[in-house]
């Protein structure tokens, strides 16, 4: 990543006129130009009245500052309405800011809403030429790279017929197929990835993990997983500013707990933010108990909340041990050995249907694997009476992980499977490290239970 500046937001701010109906448009626009022209007039009086405004403003954007640099991908998160389209269009030229300003160095391409760029009159392939001279090619740029642009976008025979008879995806693929072909520097996408099958989206990710090694990408989206997959660092807009930025994976977890918190009916408050640290991961179903804890228990280490956490604030996590089976700890973990992770918590009120549970999430804090104590039907709903101190428990063989950092992310709650509130949730609990016996080059490896090849009868050929 370069010191370099790509895109450079200061003060930025951009307001919308809300008129209640048709006729305040034309108010708004003679009303203050008689005010002007019979000026000289009023001040001849003595008087000096205001003119009357016939709109209100709705401020989608308040101030904000921030950069971006050469090579880096910066995502932007927010609920819906909370800004993230009108300042990509702002990145993009394509809107005029009310205050501030924003500069980007080299050419832009962008992937805003779908089909924007797109005349629905036209052919497909009337519009790749229309788009990529949008994108600054000239006509011979395009021809020659017009062969490259539809095999990228796959669309066959269609690709002669107006867009307004394409689907959602078709149009997506054409869009995507341009500006993947225009030698951008900086490359603008608004959630566009959510658009199309399986497959073109894995193509348009290979596509975009190459130009991150070349190019400044800044992509805007409501998943988390994603942002944090794709992006190095991250902005959470909220009403219109910036509420946080840092690490995809700091930010991700914020706004995923804030998220999770309003979904159950609680407050702001409910949710923690502290200092950024590691990662996390976990493995295969493993056997549970929930019971009350002793006085003390060898192994477990004191919680302490180095992640976003959240919750209801009825109960709280107080230690956390990961053991092997004689109860010594684990810190460096291999894959295939069994292991013993507890969770200690006190409730403050008595829970109706208490549920433990963990989640392990890699260095990245993408979940890997994870399990909790709800079975319907295997086992009988835990109640906890209050002010009473119980122990969660998990033994579990571990999969194979790749070499590397992970956490773990315990939790307690109550209610269902589908329809529960969290009472402590706390990112990053414990840190470990895991060694695989075997690399195959993937993330999280099970044990086989058979393993063989065997010549197959006959030739194969289906009759």
């Amino acid at each position: 990543m370069s010191s370099e500046v790509a895109i450079r937001v200061e003060g930025l701010s951009k307001a919308y006129l809300i008129y209640q109906q048709p006729a305040d448009r034309l108010r708004q626009a003679v009303v203050p130009r008689l005010f002007r022209l019979f000026a000289p007039l009023f001040r001849a009086l003595g008087r000096a009245p205001a003119p009357r405004r016939y709109f209100s403003e709705f401020w989608a954007l308040r101030a904000l500052s921030f950069e971006v640099a050469k090579g880096e991908t910066v995502g932007i998160i927010g609920r819906n309405g909370s800004g993230k389209s009108t300042l990509l269009q702002l990145v993009c030229g394509t809107l005029t800011p009310t205050q501030g300003q924003v500069t980007v160095a080299g050419r832009v391409a962008a992937l805003l809403e779908l089909g924007s760029g797109f005349n629905p009159e036209f052919t497909g392939r009337e519009n790749v030429y229309l788009n990529a001279g949008i994108h600054g090619l000239t006509k011979q740029e395009t021809d020659d790279r017009l062969e490259a642009i539809l095999d990228f976008a796959d669309i066959g025979d269609f690709i002669d017929q107006p867009v307004k008879s394409y689907s959602s995806g078709m149009a997506m693929r054409l869009a995507f197929a341009v500006i993947a072909h225009v030698d951008a520097d900086v490359l603008i996408i608004d959630e566009a990835l959510a658009v199309g099958d399986a497959y073109f989206q894995q193509k348009c990710l290979r596509w975009l993990r190459d130009f991150q090694a070349r190019g400044t990408v800044l992509f805007c989206g409501h998943d988390p997983g994603t942002i944090v997959n794709l992006c190095t660092r991250a902005i959470w807009l909220d009403r219109g500013r910036v509420r946080m930025q840092g690490s995809a994976k700091a930010v991700s977890d914020a706004y995923g707990a804030f998220v999770a918190a309003a979904a159950m009916g609680m407050s702001e408050e409910a949710v923690r933010i502290a200092p950024e640290l590691g990662a996390a991961s976990a493995g295969p179903a493993p056997e549970a108990a929930l019971t009350e804890a002793p006085p003390s228990e060898p192994g477990m280490i004191p919680v302490v909340e180095r992640g976003t956490s959240y919750g209801s604030g009825l109960v709280r996590i107080t230690d956390i041990g990961f053991t092997d089976t004689h109860g010594r700890p684990i810190s460096c973990a291999m894959g295939g050995t069994e292991v013993v992770l507890t969770i200690r918590f006190k409730a403050q009120v008595e829970i109706l249907g208490a549920i433990a549970g963990f989640v392990v999430k890699d260095r990245l804090g993408q979940p890997l694997f994870g399990e909790n104590t709800y079975e319907p039907g295997a086992m009988p709903i835990c109640d906890v009476p209050a002010d009473t101190v119980m122990l969660a428990s998990f033994r579990f063989v571990l999969p194979d992980l790749a070499a590397g950092k992970y956490s773990i992310t315990p939790a307690i709650a109550s209610g269902t499977q589908m329809d529960h509130v969290q009472h402590h949730w706390v990112n990053d609990a414990l840190m470990f490290d895991a060694t695989p016996r075997r690399d195959v080059g993937v993330m999280v490896r099970f044990p086989m239970l058979e393993r063989q090849v065997t010549r197959a009868q006959g030739d194969g050929a289906v009759s």
